[in-house]
Parts: C-alpha cells; structure tokens; sequence
C-alpha cells in the first residue's frame, strides 16, 4: 500500500502590522473649571486709620455744641428784642398788664396810605361781655413768619369812644413807621401787640 505525504499544515494568522493600527483617540478638551467667586474663609476688611475715626468724631461733636449754641443764642436774642417792647409798653415800671387786653383783639390789617401818608385799616374785637367805653392805648405791628423771626413795622395809637359787648368795630389810624409803602408786608405776615392805656383796671 502506498504511503501519502502528510498534508501541509496551515500558517499562524499574522498580526495586523503597526501602520494598520487604529489611531488613539484623543481625550476632548476639558472646560476650565469654573472661577470661585468666594473665598473662605472671606478676605478681612482693613479698619480706616486711627486719624480718620477721631477726625469724625472730633466733627461730630463740634455739630452737635455749635447746634445747641445757636439755639441758646437766639432764644436770649429773641428774649433781650421782647423786653424793649415790654419796658416801652409799661414806662411806669409796672408789669402788670391791663385786665382789657384780654379781651381786646385788633385784627384784618391793611396799609394804605392816604395823602402821601401810612394808614393802617383794621378791625377792633371786643371778646368781654360788657360794653367799653373811652377804649385807648397802643398797638405795635410786627412782620414774621414765626415768633422767632419778627421785624417791628411800626405802631399806631388805639382809640375808641364805644366798643359794644361781644362787637367789633372797623377803624383807621395814622401809621407810625420807618418802612416805605413798597416795604410793607402782606396781611398773612403782619400781627398786632395791644397795650392797653385807658380805662384803668
């Protein structure tokens, strides 16, 4: 019997060659982190200078005694401006003010002027329930806004023959003052002092 040749044996698969390799892929870019908008533990303020406190409370303290001097100061300027008016009203000394005052009003004041001259237009108020008679004394005129701002206007003389209970009666009277016509003061800005004479308590 005839003895065949073994049959020839397969090759070993080869690997791939390295050029036919796949090609690495590359990791994609990662974002910047994002930036921390807090820091921990969070920075400390600087204190201002130690000049600059006592600076402020140096001013401060000056704000507050100056405040309070002016006040003080015009509290005595209005006191000293009212006694003048008082001393003029009472020449005799006497404080004691007439019990009529009271309850006599002079109000609605108007400046006019009558023959290149002042006059003043108002309305005298009895407030008693009695009648007056031979009503007379002073009344001085002031402009302000407030009783701490008041500029004397002048005065007129008050005089009156009858003045019924309860009534009023309109008057004029030569003005007695030092302002021009054009220095006058409206009507809401003007106020009366009475200063009563006559009768006698």
């Amino acid at each position: 019997m005839q003895a065949y040749p073994p049959p020839p044996q397969p090759y070993p698969p080869q690997p791939y060659p390295p050029q036919y390799a796949a090609p690495p892929q590359p990791y994609p870019p990662q974002p910047p982190a994002a930036q921390q908008t807090m820091t921990w533990p969070p920075p400390q303020k600087k204190a201002p200078p130690s000049w600059m406190v006592g600076g402020g409370v140096a001013l401060a303290l000056l704000l507050v005694f100056g405040g309070i001097y002016y006040f003080m100061s015009r509290g005595d300027t209005t006191s000293a401006s009212a006694a003048p008016r008082t001393a003029a009203a009472s020449p005799d000394g006497k404080t004691a003010a007439n019990p009529l005052q009271k309850s006599i009003e002079v109000t609605g004041l108007r400046f006019t002027t009558e023959n290149q001259k002042p006059m003043v237009r108002f309305v005298v108020v009895n407030h008693s329930s009695v009648p007056i008679s031979d009503l007379s004394g002073t009344v001085n005129l002031l402009a302000g806004t407030s009783r701490s701002d008041e500029d004397q206007i002048g005065s007129f003389n008050l005089n009156v023959d009858v003045l019924e209970a309860n009534g009023s009666r309109e008057m004029s009277a030569p003005l007695k003052t030092k302002l021009k016509a054009y220095e006058m003061p409206d009507w809401q800005n003007a106020s009366a002092e009475v200063q009563i004479t006559s009768p006698a308590p």
